[in-house]
């Protein structure tokens, strides 16, 4: 019965516009659009009309948490009657618990001078990713911030920042359009700044980490000033009803100025930088007592030497290690916390995306910073056990582990160059958890 429904529901959301789902630009709150269905004041509420309507709600809401959020959002808007039950209180963290156990969505960060973009591509029900379609979000906020950075993601929200000038945040879901923009914090002369964004799954709050490092006194730029600045304020902000930064004094550590893309055990990581002489290591923000610890880092022959990145595997702390050699590692903390359970858990051979082997050096100038030296970033793993990544901002590509072979995504509508994130597609909002 519930295959039924379900395909029943799959067949009318497809027809809802002349256009295959694909070309959508997801702009579903267009002025015309939200107003169609809205009730007037006067307008009385009509009974159920439709079969789905009809149902029982415990079934409604285990239909409706199977769809992708793609289907989800355009469901909203077959009708005021099935509007009414995608607002259902209870499916943002159904549709969520569902969702992350399937494949990701990835957003496509393009920074565009000027106006920045941001894309999307669906891999949570694709069984054939050797050719996608990107699709563009239209930010509602451009106006006010044209250019920024994704600083981090967590459960369907991401967290932005401006570019030029770090002083406004954004807490934004690109599916729903929902978005929430952060009062400003403190500010410094010469400041750099290392973000943090995440949740704690025992306190059930989201909390945005902001670390400022500045030099006292005012004086011309040094372009070595991430290792001269001496001084650092940890602000935190717990977001809720009314939202405000609070200051947790000075860090001890030289945080990489890298997106937090590890949030593991409601811990956020960071790598320490490189510096002559220090070595680097593994440093991890609690969310919930709001303390700094160093985590145990992978016998792999001395981080200090290479370049690696954090991320999460199956749940697990991770670390990509770039050898000299043109190979990458991938190395799991199978029990966190515990330096013993470090197992190098795969070993990736060089790789070259067909159609991008011309020499690439003229694009890095353009990217300056955004890809941080790093050629190759490792994205996520696939329920099918392939590793999914990112070559040099400009393509993507697969590599099974079974079969030791690669596989090159095409990308329909793809921005020239672009840095990917894995967001997990949903209806959730912060309202949902931190303002019961």
């Amino acid at each position: 019965m519930i295959h039924l429904l379900f395909s029943f529901i799959i067949f009318n959301l497809m027809q809802l516009s002349t256009s295959p789902l694909p070309a959508m630009d997801l702009d579903f709150e267009k002025p015309g659009k939200k107003a169609r269905y809205q009730v007037g004041e006067e307008e009385e509420e009509t009974p159920p009309t439709t079969f789905m309507e009809r149902l029982p709600r415990d079934i409604i809401l285990d239909i409706l948490s199977k769809l992708p959020v793609t289907s989800l959002v355009q469901f909203r808007f077959v009708c005021r009657g099935w509007r009414m039950l995608a607002q259902d209180p209870l499916l943002p963290s159904m549709h969520l618990s569902r969702t992350a156990q399937e494949n990701p969505c990835l957003i496509l960060h393009c920074d565009y001078p000027i106006r920045n973009q941001l894309s999307f591509l669906d891999i949570s029900s694709s069984d054939n990713r050797e050719k996608e379609t990107v699709r563009k979000f239209s930010t509602p906020f451009w106006d006010s911030m044209p250019e920024f950075e994704v600083v981090g993601s967590c459960n369907g929200l991401l967290c932005l920042a401006d570019s030029l000038y770090k002083d406004a945040v954004y807490v934004y879901n690109p599916f729903t359009r929902d978005y929430k923009q952060l009062p400003k914090s403190m500010q410094y002369p010469d400041q750099e700044v290392v973000f943090g964004f995440g949740f704690h799954p025992m306190t059930e709050v989201y909390k945005v980490v902001k670390i400022v490092y500045y030099r006292n006194g005012y004086g011309r730029l040094s372009q070595l000033r991430r290792f001269t600045c001496s001084q650092s304020e940890v602000q935190v902000l717990t977001l809720g009803r009314s939202p405000t930064w609070r200051s947790l004094g000075k860090v001890a550590y030289q945080l990489d100025r890298w997106p937090s893309e590890a949030l593991v055990s409601g811990r956020l990581h960071w790598v320490t930088r490189p510096k002559r002489y220090v070595t680097r290591f593994i440093a991890s923000f609690d969310l919930a007592d709001e303390q700094f610890r160093e985590v145990p880092k992978p016998n792999c022959g001395g981080l200090s030497r290479s370049n690696y990145h954090l991320l999460v595997l199956k749940g697990c702390l991770s670390a990509a290690v770039y050898r000299s050699n043109g190979k990458l590692e991938i190395w799991v903390m199978k029990e966190y916390d515990v330096k013993e359970s470090w197992i190098k858990e795969f070993s990736i051979g060089a790789h070259v995306p067909k159609g991008l082997k011309q020499d690439l050096k003229g694009l890095y100038k353009i990217l300056g910073n955004a890809l941080k030296g790093r050629g190759v970033r490792v994205l996520c793993q696939l329920k099918n056990g392939e590793i999914l990544l990112e070559y040099k901002g400009r393509a993507l590509f697969s590599f099974d582990p079974e079969r030791r072979k690669f596989k090159d995504l095409t990308l329909n509508g793809s921005p020239n160059w672009f840095q990917a994130f894995v967001l997990v597609g949903s209806l959730n909002w912060i309202d949902t958890i931190t303002d019961k």
